[in-house]
């Protein structure tokens, strides 16, 4: 971690961090969310790039409005996710 990072987490008492490993896709909710985008565009031909934008917009738009998928998402990290209380 740089060293200005840790000053400012030494300084901040309210801040709490998670030291997590540098790389780990089973903890980040985004590679789920690209797993639902990547199994409904699965055996798709694109004929042109705007194809393949018009797809995947519609994909992510279909996530968005389904909270149950990305809360499914944040839930298989297993990781808690607790507001923080105000001061």
């Amino acid at each position: 971690m740089a060293a200005g990072l840790k000053r400012y987490e030494a300084e901040h008492d309210w801040l709490t961090t998670f030291r997590l490993p540098p790389y780990a896709p089973d903890l980040n909710p985004v590679e789920a969310i690209w797993s639902l985008v990547r199994r409904a565009m699965a055996n798709t031909a694109f004929d042109a790039p705007d194809d393949l934008d018009r797809v995947l917009r519609r994909e992510l738009r279909r996530i968005q409005l389904r909270p149950h998928l990305t809360n499914g998402c944040l839930t298989a990290t297993g990781l808690t996710l607790v507001p923080p209380t105000p001061p």
